[in-house]
């Protein structure tokens, strides 16, 4: 588009992308693909988390999230999920979240 003659503003507004964001793409600071992933928040508490669902496998998430808040987790709940999903090994039932109270 920019060799067609195209602003980035007008790439911007095409494309439903910020400026900053075409601008970047197009003088290679940045490459489409995955997103880089952050540091895992929930490192820290890891051997904690497994050791309560080895006490209790149908302990909820949010109660787990209550508890590592009280022991210094900064992470918003729904960062706590994501790490909880992709860090433990898991415990043998799979953790309530909030949404599934709700019922």
């Amino acid at each position: 588009m920019q060799d067609r003659g195209w602003t980035i503003s007008v790439i911007a507004r095409h494309l439903h992308r910020d400026r900053k964001t075409i601008r970047s793409y197009l003088t290679g600071q940045r490459v489409p693909g995955p997103r880089r992933s952050g540091p895992n928040s929930l490192a820290h508490f890891t051997d904690y988390c497994r050791r309560r669902f080895t006490d209790d496998p149908h302990l909820p998430a949010s109660t787990l999230f209550e508890e590592l808040v009280e022991l210094g987790y900064q992470g918003a709940y729904s960062t706590f999920t994501r790490a909880l999903r992709t860090t433990t090994s898991g415990p043998t039932a799979t953790p309530v979240t909030r949404r599934d109270t709700r019922k």
